[in-house]
């Protein structure tokens, strides 16, 4: 009659674990990536004009800047939750994609604000 079969719901399901591969929608890997690289954008702007005001020179820029990435990167890793396998492909999207493409910015925002403060 009406019984609950346990055995058949248990080998499914066992079937089921086995055959369950990760699997990841692409357009939410660009969502993330878009993400990434709005972040550090804003932060390559924000680190720029810190570094300005504060009066970096030379290689001391340079150097905040790296630190300013390394930042961002320890931050977005504790935004995924330590999980970065769950929203990226590896660790070198989040820790390396975009830090040399935000040197730029970095560099104009960061002679703006030098000149701004200290020249003007």
């Amino acid at each position: 009659m009406g019984g609950h079969d346990d055995s058949g719901s248990s080998e499914k399901k066992s079937i089921g674990v086995a055959n369950d591969v990760p699997t990841f929608n692409a357009e939410n890997m660009q969502n993330n990536m878009k993400a990434v690289y709005y972040c550090r954008t804003f932060m390559c702007i924000i680190g720029g004009v810190v570094a300005g005001i504060l009066g970096f020179t030379g290689l001391t820029g340079f150097i905040f800047y790296f630190l300013v990435m390394a930042i961002t990167s320890v931050g977005l890793i504790a935004k995924a939750g330590f999980s970065i396998h769950s929203y990226f492909d590896s660790w070198n999207q989040i820790i390396f994609d975009g830090i040399l493409g935000g040197l730029m910015s970095f560099v104009l925002f960061w002679t703006f604000a030098y000149d701004f403060v200290h020249i003007f």
